[in-house]
């Protein structure tokens, strides 16, 4: 059993930033792929940014492209989304989720956090 917790959400101004952690328990977070998904308002889970198991391969959603990092620091078993230029689009509760397979990141069946909410307001 993995459990996560997010942290570093809150009220920001557009164009400002916020760094989210996800601090795993449990086991290490070595074993498995990890990524970032949001849910905005009326909106469905949408996944923002992937990163394998050692951080070498990353993938992002065009939406956040050049604006947002995914990084991880499996010492401290916590994995990161640096978010740039944010844009009241932005604004979602923002979750984190592992998976032992990159590909399957996203599924219901994966670990996931409990959310935290990032509003951007214009």
């Amino acid at each position: 059993q993995v459990q996560l917790v997010e942290s570093g959400g809150g009220l920001v101004q557009a164009g400002g930033s916020l760094r989210l952690s996800c601090a795993a328990s449990g086991r290490t977070i070595s074993d498995y792929a990890m990524g970032w998904f949001r849910q905005g308002p009326v909106k469905e889970r949408e996944a923002v940014a992937r990163i394998n198991w050692n951080g070498a391969s990353t993938s992002y959603a065009d939406s956040v492209k050049g604006r947002f990092t995914i990084s991880r620091d499996n010492a401290k078993n916590t994995v990161y989304l640096q978010m740039y230029s944010l844009k009241p689009e932005d604004t979602a509760v923002y979750y984190c989720a592992a998976s032992q397979v990159v590909s399957t990141l996203g599924a219901s069946n994966n670990y996931w956090g409990q959310g935290t909410q990032v509003t951007v307001s214009s």
